[in-house]
């Protein structure tokens, strides 16, 4: 370590050299680079010889030093994680030989910028680790190979759905997440203080959106919604990213409909994820990813009650399943995965949805509803048409015990101008789990520890 500490690295100022990220190598070979980046591995063959895996958050690659390079007092030192600034050529890889992208980066100058503790990460993770330990380091594990190429599908799909939002017409629009009224009902709220008066973290954008579609006509918005619920299944969050888009004038299930538009999203939004720059990750991460095609199955809610009883499937007490109960999440997605298709499950009774779900002509005691089930996710999806009749929202309220005082601005859109309109919510994050082939929505999450909901 002191005849470490008396070699001195020096740059030679008078070469040229080109500053890349990873992303972009591929048209620098043969020339002299400077990168930024952090060591993500760290591999010395010899005295003379050590690898180091940069990585730069584009991309990575390989960075090959010999003698005095790999034998300072900061080498010898140096941790994964830590921060450095590096020169050299990139040169494509010899014959047998394999390196991120083809090729390597032979070094002739480097500098530490930041040095990690020992150890690097590895001692807070590694992949045996309990998954409280890696939700609580949720800022650590994003790192990790697996967990970054998360994060760049993420990008790609918000970029996908703006893409396709905006190609419809579409307007965006940015709502509120600190709000005084209910959408989904009472008991899943976050409440807060608002300067003396109750207000709540909002479950959804929905009823601003309505307010909005007079003004810009079809519309969405991709938010932050929050459920209160401590569920602990591998499909639910208490934040999440909420794509919700409401638009007037259209009919649920006539042409150009409610559900035409919701299958146009899901097969466009995948189309246009495959042709992206993240269409590589989600082959190597899900080989067995393929586009929906259209149409998709469409079932009635009384058509599910009658296969789970065809199925034989039972309620923990041993009954069979009855028109007007709501079905939950295990024999939904035994169903799903059993018929092993996309499945527009629709026309659910108006006792078990939401106060704004307005009735089917046909039959009075079912909602123009629906839920998006996809095979090993369940539940994508959730729409409607909304009550656009100002008596009928009035019996809504009373029906669901709901004071309409605080809904003034949502009633108004029933007097000036209604008209029939519905919309759709779509988790972001159930999307992704769909898209990537996870097992478990926490996979996809961002955030440490208050993604308590999803812990195992």
């Amino acid at each position: 370590m002191e005849e470490a500490k008396k070699i001195v690295l020096e740059n030679d100022l008078s070469l040229p050299f080109c500053q890349v990220k990873c992303r972009h190598l591929a048209d620098y070979r043969g020339k002299r680079l400077r990168i930024f980046g952090w060591v993500h591995e760290l591999r010395s063959q010899s005295k003379n010889l050590a690898f180091i895996l940069l990585r730069d958050g584009t991309e990575f690659v390989q960075c090959i030093l010999t003698d005095k390079l790999c034998q300072t007092y900061d080498f010898l030192t140096m941790q994964t994680e830590s921060s450095i600034e590096i020169y050299g050529t990139l040169q494509p890889v010899k014959e047998g030989a394999s390196a991120p992208g083809g090729h390597e980066l032979i070094v002739d100058y480097w500098k530490l910028i930041h040095c990690a503790p020992p150890g690097g990460i590895s001692h807070v993770l590694n992949k045996d680790c309990d998954p409280d330990i890696a939700l609580d380091n949720r800022h650590l594990v994003h790192r990790g190979k697996e967990a970054s190429k998360m994060l760049k599908v993420r990008h790609h799909l918000l970029k996908s759905f703006r893409d396709h939002f905006h190609d419809r017409g579409y307007c965006e629009v940015t709502p509120p997440t600190m709000v005084q009224t209910s959408v989904e009902g009472g008991s899943t709220l976050f409440k807060l203080d608002y300067f003396g008066e109750p207000a709540y973290l909002t479950q959804s954008s929905q009823l601003y959106l309505e307010t909005v579609c007079p003004a810009v006509g079809d519309c969405y918005t991709m938010a932050q919604s929050y459920r209160a619920e401590k569920s602990k299944t591998r499909r639910h969050v208490a934040e999440y990213t909420h794509v919700e888009a409401e638009c007037p004038f259209i009919s649920f299930d006539g042409k150009d409909g409610l559900l035409d538009r919701l299958e146009d999203l899901i097969v466009d939004v995948c189309e246009r994820m495959m042709a992206s720059d993240a269409g590589p990750l989600l082959k190597e991460m899900n080989p067995k990813l393929v586009v929906p095609k259209r149409p998709f199955k469409r079932m009635s809610y009384i058509e599910g009650i009658e296969w789970l009883r065809a199925a034989d499937y039972r309620k923990e007490d041993g009954t069979l399943y009855e028109f007007g109960e709501d079905i939950p999440e295990m024999p939904e997605r035994h169903m799903t995965d059993s018929i092993n298709e996309i499945i527009m499950f629709h026309s659910f009774p108006a006792e078990i949805k939401s106060f704004y779900m307005p009735r089917r002509e046909d039959d009075n005691r079912l909602t123009e509803s629906v839920d998006v089930l996809i095979p090993g996710v369940g539940e994508i999806v959730g729409g409607s048409m909304r009550i656009w009749d100002l008596e009928e929202l009035m019996k809504g309220y009373e029906r669901e015990g709901i004071d309409p005082t605080n809904y003034y601005w949502y009633i108004d859109q029933r007097k000036f101008g209604s008209c029939p309109h519905g919309g759709y919510g779509l988790g972001l994050e159930r999307f992704l789990t769909f898209l990537t082939g996870r097992h478990h929505i926490r996979d996809t999450c961002l955030y440490p520890r208050f993604i308590g909901r999803c812990k195992p």
